[in-house]
């Protein structure tokens, strides 16, 4: 259902009703964010998630574990505002 390299590989799926017809359609349940300890990063401008995972984490996609070893809400936001700092999670 999802690559290796996403962050909800592996986790247990459940089946709710379809509020769009009839049926059940699978869901991944919550999962719960590590502590992630991580380096300061000075957001420059035009700095964007998926760059700084391939520079920082070899791989582009894993831009989500930037999202999660941060506070915001919505990862697009983390690199919205040069000079913003945020944590960067180590390999």
């Amino acid at each position: 259902m999802f690559t290796r390299s996403s962050r909800y590989a592996g986790l247990p799926t459940a089946a709710v009703p379809d509020p769009h017809g009839p049926g059940e359609v699978a869901v991944v349940r919550l999962r719960a964010l590590p502590d992630t300890a991580g380096e300061p990063l000075q957001v420059q401008a035009h700095d964007r998630l998926d760059a700084l995972a391939e520079a920082r984490l070899g791989e582009a996609t894993r831009y989500w574990r930037i999202a999660d070893a941060n506070t915001e809400i919505e990862a697009a936001a983390l690199t919205r505002r040069a000079g913003r700092v945020i944590r960067m999670p180590g390999d």
